[in-house]
């Protein structure tokens, strides 16, 4: 050490040999405190090992309440030297998304627009519905029921309803993890189909999709109890058959979105 050399080689004081290498006096008398955690380990594996799902929030807050001694230091140091401070999983940051008007549009096939619903059988079982309408007719062209509705269950009733009517220009949705997965992209790139993205939280912006999903609910969902899936799926088409052909819209002059349809274009078929 530079002091204790100063003080053998050029017979200098402790206090001079400190103040010519810059070191406090202090250091030179410092001797570590061994620190015995056996308490804090244990009160933390006990805890541990009876609330496994509990954070070091519920740890130190229950440490507190029973009066334990360690500070909320002593005890995140050894809550992290034990390693169970497991990492967060990060939010998922979404692009900015820009406003879209929202204008109807002026032909059929122009725009669709897509949501989900969600909602249980009388067993309490959840199931979800994927609904598709045309924004020109808010016409209903399809309503997927299931348990599950991944991206890939996505694509292919939106391959089917392709086959059938043709190719969107342009497709109105939110940011839900099935809507904004690459596969989905990559098959609207393939299409040659605009995903136009609402802004997150600004469920408005979407409003065509989000009037017919009040109507569905009310007039379907909370109106019947179900007891299976395929009881959702039979009473779903023929409700959408019966609101495309025979409900009068009212923004549509009070007459059913097929017949609105046919009468603007009446040599376009489906």
């Amino acid at each position: 050490m530079v002091v204790q050399s100063l003080m053998t080689e050029h017979g200098m004081s402790q206090r001079r040999a400190c103040a010519a290498s810059g070191i406090a006096r202090s250091t030179l008398r410092y001797r570590p405190v061994l620190r015995d955690d056996s308490g804090v380990i244990t009160f933390i594996q006990t805890y541990m090992a009876l609330n496994p799902r509990h954070g070091f929030g519920l740890l130190y807050d229950s440490a507190r309440h029973q009066g334990k001694p360690w500070g909320k230091t002593v005890l995140w140091r050894v809550y992290c030297e034990l390693k169970l401070n497991l990492p967060r999983r990060g939010k998922k940051r979404l692009p900015s998304r820009i406003k879209q008007p929202l204008m109807a549009a002026g032909q059929p096939n122009q725009g669709w627009s897509c949501d989900f619903m969600s909602d249980a059988l009388w067993s309490g079982r959840r199931f979800r519905t994927f609904n598709v309408i045309d924004e020109f007719n808010r016409e209903g062209l399809r309503i997927e029921v299931d348990t599950s509705l991944p991206a890939g269950r996505v694509i292919r009733a939106l391959n089917e309803l392709v086959e059938v009517r043709g190719a969107p220009l342009s497709i109105r949705l939110d940011n839900g993890p099935e809507f904004i997965a690459t596969a989905l992209t990559k098959w609207a790139q393939s299409k040659g189909i605009a995903l136009n993205h609402i802004q997150p939280g600004k469920p408005t912006q979407n409003a065509y999709v989000e009037r017919f999903n009040k109507t569905y609910r009310t007039e379907v969902l909370d109106c019947y109890v179900f007891e299976s899936l395929q009881e959702v799926r039979d009473m779903t088409a023929d409700w959408l058959h019966r609101y495309n052909h025979y409900r009068p819209h009212e923004s549509l002059g009070r007459i059913p979105p097929v017949e609105y349809r046919v009468k603007l274009f009446p040599n376009l078929y489906f």
